[in-house]
């Protein structure tokens, strides 16, 4: 259930009744020829979303302006700086766990979020705050891997564009049906958590916006599957965190 779509006095009843809530958050940038500006976003909240269905759990409004200063050369990404993102993530955690949620269970769209939400993290006392990104449980990084191999690569994803494409329908591929250069392992590497360089450096590289990923491989059934198994192994994780975290003493009092 959304919160937003809620009346205080239902989430009054689940607060004392006890329940952590999951907070998706995204991005707003290009997802070259083929993808949605908020394919991070879309991922994100529909992952927790469809997880929240499984575990009857509360879904918080998602974080859409974050990290991406990489991408502005492309028009219509919107960065703003990690020390903004992470104050602005940090007030929202605070207040959620002031209104008297045992933890905040973070459903992350993208790489650059995860340095300053763990900042964020190392600052609370476990188990408040769990960060996850919806693709890093086995089940579907294995989906992932079965379904696209080395074209998975590292952005605008044939799997983040097949989730959106399940869920608003497919986009011209325009460009994208011409397979981008393969990436090496060495550049996995030391690019992971999207460590990209100058914007205009960056879009030189990759000029159609795809870093890798072979966006054309996506479809709306492979879609659909992804979301699937992402969203059970998120509300599995979540299931587990809310436990934990009711078990724990609150630190945290109620906001008048």
């Amino acid at each position: 259930m959304k919160l937003g779509h809620m009346t205080w006095y239902d989430v009054d009843a689940r607060i004392t009744a006890g329940a952590a809530i999951l907070l998706p958050i995204g991005s707003t940038e290009q997802h070259g020829p083929m993808g949605r500006l908020g394919t991070d976003t879309i991922c994100a909240e529909a992952v927790a979303l469809a997880a929240a269905e499984i575990c009857d759990a509360i879904v918080a409004p998602p974080l859409a302006y974050t990290p991406a200063p990489f991408n502005t050369s492309f028009p219509g990404t919107i960065s703003v700086s990690p020390e903004t993102f992470q104050t602005l993530a940090q007030e929202v955690i605070a207040g959620l766990l002031a209104q008297g949620f045992t933890g905040v269970f973070a459903v992350n769209g993208h790489g650059a979020n995860l340095a300053p939400l763990n900042q964020i993290a190392s600052t609370l006392a476990s188990p408040k705050l769990q960060i996850r990104s919806w693709w890093d449980p086995e089940p579907v990084n294995t989906l992932r891997n079965d379904l696209y191999g080395d074209w998975e690569g590292m952005h605008a994803t044939p799997s983040e564009i097949a989730i959106t494409q399940s869920l608003l329908g497919s986009l011209p591929v325009n460009q994208a049906a011409e397979p981008p250069e393969k990436l090496s392992q060495d550049y996995l590497r030391a690019h992971s958590g999207d460590r990209h360089g100058p914007p205009k450096e960056h879009r030189a590289a990759f000029p159609d916006g795809r870093v890798g990923s072979h966006s054309a491989l996506a479809t709306p059934q492979d879609g659909a599957k992804l979301l699937r198994v992402a969203a059970k192994a998120i509300a599995q994780e979540f299931s587990a965190f809310e436990a934990q975290s009711l078990a724990e003493p609150a630190d945290c009092e109620r906001g008048e």
